[in-house]
C-alpha cells in the first residue's frame, strides 16, 4: 500500500523501529494511533510525498518495531520513551528537525516530543486527541464509556492481555467500527493487515503497557510539565461524529498548551486519515506547506 516507499529498521537506543520512507522536501514524520501501525497513512502518505520526505513509523510495541516487555513502572512505555525513540530515527536518518504529525497514541508521543525537543519540530499536528493529563483530570461517566479501553487496558498484567488474545481479532474489528463513522473506511486487505501484527501476546502486552505508562508515569511528566506550552505553529484536527469532538472544545483546550494554535473539525469519526483522507490531507498540506 505504500508504493514507492522504501521499508527501513533503525535500531534505537532502546528499540528497534520499522518505517516507511518515501517522496521529496523536508522531513514529515508521521505517528499512527492504536489498535493500528503506520499503514493508517496508506490514503494520504503518497500525496503528502508530493511535497516532502514522509517517514511512518510503527511506534515502539506496535507493527513491526520490537516489543521490550514492560517493566514493573511502565517507564520503558513512557511517552518520553516513546519520543525518544522517534528523536534518534530522525537523526539516524539525517534530520535534525523535522514537521510531525501524530494521530491518537502517535499524537500523544508527538506531544511530549515536541515538549521535551521544542527546538527538533517545526510544526506539529495533533489529530483526535485532547491533553492525557486533562482527560484523565476530568473523566466522567461519559468519557469513560466511550472510552472504556482506557480503564481496561490498564488493568494488571495479565488480565486484559488474556482477555484480547482469546480472540484478537473480534477486539480489533470491535475497536475499528466503534470509534469509526464511515462505513467503509477500512477494507478487509486493511484489516487484515492490522490483524497480522495485533493477534500475536507481545503486540497485545506492548500496547497495554502504553496505556498503562498513560495512567502512572506519563501523568507525573504531564504534571510536572503543565505550564509548558508548545513553541511551535500547532493544528489540531478531530472527528466532529467522535466522542472527543462532540464533547470537549478542543481548540480551547490546546490554546491553554500552545503559543499558535489553529484547527477545525472534519464530519468524521476517530480515524480522520482513513475516514476523510481528502479533508485530512487538504487540511495538513494547507497547514504544513509554508
Amino acid at each position: 500500500m505504500f508504493n514507492y516507499f522504501q521499508t527501513k529498521t533503525i535500531e534505537t537506543s532502546g528499540a528497534k523501529i520499522n518505517l516507511v520512507i518515501g517522496g521529496q522536501g523536508e522531513p514529515l514524520l508521521l505517528l499512527h494511533g492504536y489498535p493500528q501501525t503506520h499503514l493508517m497513512w496508506h490514503k494520504i502518505a503518497h500525496l503528502l510525498a508530493e511535497d516532502f520526505t514522509v517517514i511512518a513509523t510503527d511506534l515502539r510495541g506496535y507493527g513491526a518495531s520490537s516489543k521490550p516487555p514492560g517493566e514493573p513502572d511502565h517507564s520503558n512505555y513512557a511517552k518520553r520513551v516513546m519520543a525518544q525513540d522517534q528523536v534518534e530515527v530522525m537523526f539516524q536518518l539525517g534530520y535534525e528537525t523535522f514537521a510531525l504529525v501524530g494521530h491518537d497514541r502517535g499524537a500523544r508521543v508527538a506531544h511530549r516530543l515536541t515538549l521535551d525537543y521544542p527546538t527538533k519540530v517545526k510544526k506539529l499536528a495533533l489529530l483526535d486527541i485532547l491533553p492525557t493529563y486533562e482527560l484523565y483530570a476530568n473523566s466522567d461517566r461519559e468519557f469513560a464509556t466511550a472510552y472504556y479501553h482506557w480503564f481496561f487496558l490498564i488493568q494488571p498484567y495479565p488480565f486484559p492481555e488474556t482477555l484480547i488474545s482469546n480472540n484478537a481479532e473480534y477486539f480489533l474489528r470491535h475497536c475499528l467500527s466503534q470509534w469509526s463513522k464511515v462505513d467503509d473506511a477500512f477494507t478487509q486487505a486493511t484489516i487484515a493487515e492490522y490483524l497480522l501484527y495485533f493477534d500475536d501476546w507481545a503486540t497485545i502486552h506492548s500496547t497495554c503497557e502504553d496505556y498503562r505508562a498513560a495512567a502512572s508515569i506519563d501523568s507525573i511528566h504531564d504534571q510536572l510539565n503543565r505550564e509548558q506550552k508548545i513553541t511551535c505553529p500547532l493544528l489540531v484536527l478531530w472527528g466532529k461524529q467522535g466522542i472527543i469532538g462532540k464533547k470537549y472544545d478542543i481548540l480551547a483546550s490546546w490554546t491553554a498548551k500552545a503559543i499558535n494554535v489553529q484547527g477545525k473539525g472534519l464530519n468524521c469519526g476517530h480515524f480522520l486519515p482513513e475516514e476523510a483522507p481528502n479533508e485530512t490531507y487538504s487540511a495538513l498540506r494547507n497547514f504544513l506547506v509554508v
